[in-house]
């Protein structure tokens, strides 16, 4: 059935979803697809932009290019996600200054929801499945742990750090926000996001172009050939992300960055209590766990009302 204005309207939405999550270093934009049930349709239309859709573009067949590569949907959901990238980006940026541990309450709730989902979407549990989600959780948590770089601002750099997030980002519960922490890359860009930097833009945007085409067709021929491994990898992503935004850390050890902004450089999670005592600052725990709660029924009631699991 052709979809209607009111259609794309609601996927724009889902982009703008997508969009918040991924200005977020532990969330990812993926896992707002996966959810909300246009994952495996986003992966198979960035695939179909390949040579064959080149070809229809220089023929100047623009009808037959758009609809092979799926462009209204396409076009909606992208527009969704840089209107949020573009409106959110400062917002987000103040949030985690003023309020961590609420930020990171409610996305740790939103989260541990998202693994549940994803993980009722495999289909039978085997070994090979169990063996997947545990090598999702095992990767997953060693990126957490990986200590944030210093590294250079040059085009070059840029463009691979737009590449390896933009993959990130379309992997339920590994952020590509978070790639660009560990690249020393996320504070720069998105300041460049907020002050409209056009030059950082183009070059991050274009990398993250190359990168998503190249990756989307990976993903489509894993999640044809082994869907159920595949679930059960993005699952054990998202379960060893929970490591990087437990709302209570100690930073260990700092570092100065090249503006001279001391920043933190190993962080450990504690129990609330122990935040107490080591911080001296209010745990906020009962607000955290309301908060947690949110996040994860948001997440129960997007999968709720999703057309996927009506159709199920």
């Amino acid at each position: 059935m052709p979809r209607k204005m009111k259609d794309y309207l609601l996927i724009a939405f889902k982009g703008m979803g997508m969009g918040a999550a991924d200005v977020v270093p532990g969330v990812s934009g993926g896992t707002i697809a996966f959810i909300t049930g246009i994952y495996e349709e986003l992966i198979n239309s960035l695939k179909s932009i390949n040579g064959s859709a080149a070809k229809l573009l220089f023929q100047f067949k623009f009808k037959e290019f758009w609809q092979a590569i799926n462009g209204n949907f396409l076009l909606a959901l992208i527009s969704g996600i840089f209107l949020s990238f573009l409106s959110l980006a400062r917002l987000i940026i103040y949030l985690l200054a003023e309020q961590p541990i609420l930020v990171w309450s409610f996305f740790f709730g939103l989260i541990v929801a998202s693994a549940i989902v994803i993980a009722r979407k495999i289909t039978e549990w085997k070994l090979r499945t169990i063996i997947a989600m545990i090598i999702g959780i095992g990767i997953a948590y060693m990126v957490t742990v990986a200590t944030p770089a210093e590294t250079p601002s040059s085009y070059w750099f840029l463009f691979l750090s737009g590449a390896l997030a933009i993959c990130a980002m379309i992997l339920p519960g590994i952020s590509g926000a978070f790639i660009l922490l560990l690249l020393g890359k996320y504070e720069f860009i998105m300041n460049a996001l907020s002050t409209f930097k056009l030059d950082v833009i183009a070059v991050v945007g274009a990398g993250a172009v190359v990168g998503l085409l190249s990756f989307s067709n990976l993903l489509s021929w894993l999640l044809r050939k082994y869907h159920n491994m595949t679930i059960g990898l993005l699952a054990g992503f998202m379960i060893g992300s929970l490591n990087k935004v437990w709302p209570w850390k100690n930073t260990v050890s700092t570092f100065i960055d090249r503006h001279g902004v001391e920043k933190p450089l190993l962080q450990e999670n504690i129990l609330p209590n122990t935040f107490e005592k080591i911080i001296g600052h209010d745990s906020e725990l009962m607000f955290a766990i309301l908060l947690a709660i949110a996040g994860f029924l948001l997440i129960w009631m997007m999968e709720k009302f999703s057309p996927e699991s009506k159709t199920e």
